[in-house]
């Protein structure tokens, strides 16, 4: 057996994602401090006979990550390499995570255009799955890639970038782990700017009725429906001249603390031991929504905090689909004796060129449906999946669904093309497992 002491190599234990939904158990695990070891922990699993598969903080609701071979955990290969103000740009290694690379940049008076709405993910594993905000302009994280260092099933280094293995690079920005295992990352970036957020309540009717407009007039929008209920929490976030104003503590402390987790926690725990309250309790907490406006820098505006654990579905449908997606959803729930208390997230995104991007090729809008860690999920998720293949949905890569290649190769006009660029550089299938043999093919 090929040694592991150079990467910090221990016996493999159980491994558990976020949600608690996916365990996997590992032959050995090992945490490279540089790219040499990760790429003799690459070398080392192929000579073993072994896979080997890169793990983030587990955020993914599927089992991407899931490997019973070499699982190599990032937090060592945790540098920022190189801030480049003059050509903006920023390179980091693939474990550092969002909240450390946003704070980064803040104390450098710099930013990324745009993000998700947590930063717990390291770099790698969020760009992979294809973890995405909400913009009207502005796509997801993996699109403000400009370059990216990628070790190879047979140890070697490849760097590529839109001048360099440009084929390598429309796919490898989001590349499932099935390429290679990525060691550090070019982003884009851009001098550090304001956001006003203006949240407010909003019927459902309403919300569909301008669905077009309010994506159109603002930089980034998205809205929360309330199942159970015609009422939906908007956010409008666009770019300000300041002055900077952001929540009080105390009023940030109630709203994203005390309600949006204290207190939904004991609401999501109390619907899943007694269903039937769960009507009644969302009518009364959609009723106490009330509107906020603050000024902050992005990141801050952007994210939240997510304690409450949750399992998620998420499907971009064209953006022309949305409104009538949306609504076939509300009407579904409301048909059935589904008791659901978790809001139903939307959000959009313009297209990109990235080979296996949700947005690949056409303007999205991203409806994703909830349930709390725990609760029965199957009969809600696939009702809605029903209705979100039907109107050619991709799913979100990290997030659960029950698609598989066949399904993917009529949605993706590239799909084609990321499976023979995986069967040149990993022919042997040293990144494979379960979760990418059902979605790319044997």
């Amino acid at each position: 057996m090929s040694t592991t002491s150079t990467t910090n190599g221990t016996d493999g234990k159980a491994w558990r994602n976020w949600a608690g939904n996916v365990t996997s158990q590992s032959r050995r695990s090992v945490s490279p401090a540089s790219v040499d070891e990760l790429s003799a922990a690459v070398r080392g699993a192929a000579e073993d006979g072994l896979t080997a598969k890169a793990v983030g903080t587990g955020h993914s609701f599927t089992a991407a990550a899931a490997t019973g071979g070499v699982l190599i955990r990032p937090d060592r290969l945790a540098a920022i390499r190189e801030i480049d103000r003059e050509g903006g740009t920023i390179t980091v290694e693939a474990g550092v995570p969002l909240h450390q690379l946003n704070a980064a940049l803040a104390a450098e008076g710099l930013s990324l255009t745009n993000m998700g709405d947590i930063m717990e993910q390291t770099v790698a594993g969020a760009t992979s799955t294809g973890t995405h905000g909400t913009g009207r302009d502005s796509g997801s994280i993996s699109a403000q890639i400009k370059g990216l260092e990628l070790v190879l099933a047979d140890g070697s280094v490849l760097t590529c970038s839109e001048r360099e293995n440009a084929d390598v690079f429309a796919a490898a920005r989001l590349g499932l782990g099935a390429l290679g295992v990525i060691s550090a990352i070019t982003f884009a970036v851009e001098p550090l700017f304001l956001l006003t957020a203006r949240e407010e309540p909003m019927a459902f009717d309403r919300v569909m009725a301008e669905f077009d407009q309010l994506t159109t007039e603002n930089e980034h929008f998205e809205f929360y429906w309330f199942p159970h209920t015609d009422s939906c929490n908007t956010k409008r976030n666009n770019r300000s001249q300041g002055p900077r104003a952001p929540l009080s503590p105390v009023k940030g402390w109630i709203d994203d603390e005390l309600l949006s987790n204290g207190l939904f926690q004991a609401v999501c725990a109390l619907g899943r031991a007694a269903p039937g309250t769960i009507p009644g309790i969302a009518k009364v907490s959609s009723r106490a929504l009330s509107a906020r406006t603050y000024t902050d820098i992005a990141y801050k505006v952007f994210t939240s905090p997510r304690r409450v654990r949750f399992v998620e579905m998420e499907y971009a449908v064209p953006r022309e689909a949305a409104v009538g997606a949306i609504r076939e959803l509300k009407a579904m729930v409301e048909a059935s004796d589904l008791r659901i208390s978790f809001p139903v997230e939307v959000r959009i995104a313009p297209a990109d060129d990235i080979t296996l991007s949700t947005a690949s090729g056409r303007d999205s809008a991203y409806i994703a449906v909830h349930m709390y860690r725990g609760s029965r999920y199957q009969e809600y998720f696939t009702a809605a999946e029903k209705i979100m293949t039907a109107h050619q949905g991709r799913p979100h890569w990290g997030k659960v669904h029950t698609r598989d290649a066949e399904y993917f190769s009529s949605v993706y006009p590239r799909f084609g093309e990321f499976t023979a660029l995986r069967d040149r550089l990993d022919p042997q299938r040293l990144f494979a497992n379960d979760y990418l043999r059902r979605v790319l093919g044997a």
